[in-house]
């Protein structure tokens, strides 16, 4: 198989896992199911499991050799030179809530460094893949960052900032603060999907796992955009979870001075 035939299987799969696992997850959405909490208090159901479940046999049946990363079933080979990453619901209380803007996210890692990324939006019907040397397209259609002429016209976007700790809420105070428009809360990564098409500027937040983020640097970047960590690394298999998504590059370096966060990142 040449490179290019690899990388338009890998996104038909892309596709597929996330055709297959929206199904799961809509039979589900805003039903009377039952809701169990895992180890670290976070919330669980039966179309995480399951939808998780199924992305697992397809892509063990496609690609035998490739490793699986996954929130709800664990590790199958995460050293391997190819591991796909799974989210089956990211935002699992707007899930159970009924809010729509739970995802799913997909990665495909290459030696630890993501290299195709979706955030399917089953509930919404709209579906963002970028990477394996193609543009990011939300449902099949070319999509694009918006530039910012400066920080003061951006808009930024986080999910929680509550969750963070002392020294990393005073960094992300110190990047809010700069920025006139603040959104926080409930948009899960739904605000990612928002920076790739050009809808918002910045999405800025500390995730706890990395099927949290593997997915959204191959989406935004191949959008035109650019996601790093607090001190400006790219994200790997080996980062801790800051997270800092622009759409206009040329800011990156402006907002990394004001966060100005240099503690390790692994």
């Amino acid at each position: 198989m040449s490179s290019d035939q690899f990388s338009a299987a890998c996104v038909d799969m892309a596709h597929r896992l996330a055709d297959a696992s929206g199904e799961i997850i809509l039979s589900h959405f805003r039903k009377n199911i039952s809701v169990d909490t895992k180890l670290d208090d976070s919330p669980v159901t039966v179309a995480d499991r399951d939808s998780e479940s199924k992305m697992r046999e397809m892509i063990a049946s496609a690609f035998p050799d490739h490793g699986i990363i996954g929130e709800e079933h664990g590790s199958h080979r995460p050293d391997a030179e190819w591991v796909w990453v799974l989210d089956p619901i990211d935002g699992t209380k707007s899930f159970i809530n009924g809010v729509p803007l739970f995802g799913t996210l997909i990665a495909l890692m290459h030696k630890g460094v993501p290299w195709l990324g979706c955030i399917n939006h089953a509930a919404l019907n709209q579906r963002w893949i970028g990477g394996a040397g193609h543009a990011t397209t939300l449902n099949g259609k070319p999509c694009h960052v918006r530039a910012c002429k400066d920080l003061k016209s951006a808009t930024i976007y986080a999910t929680a900032p509550g969750y963070m700790t002392s020294e990393e809420s005073a960094a992300f105070e110190r990047l809010s603060k700069a920025v006139y428009h603040q959104r926080y809360g409930g948009t899960d990564c739904f605000h990612y999907a928002m920076v790739a098409s050009g809808w918002t500027d910045i999405a800025c937040e500390r995730v706890s796992q990395l099927y949290d983020f593997a997915p959204l640097a191959p989406v935004i970047e191949n959008a035109g955009g650019i996601v790093t960590d607090w001190t400006g690394q790219p994200l790997t298999q080996a980062s801790s979870g800051h997270v800092l998504a622009m759409g206009d590059r040329t800011l990156h370096t402006v907002a990394l001075k004001i966060l100005g966060w240099s503690q390790p990142v692994s």
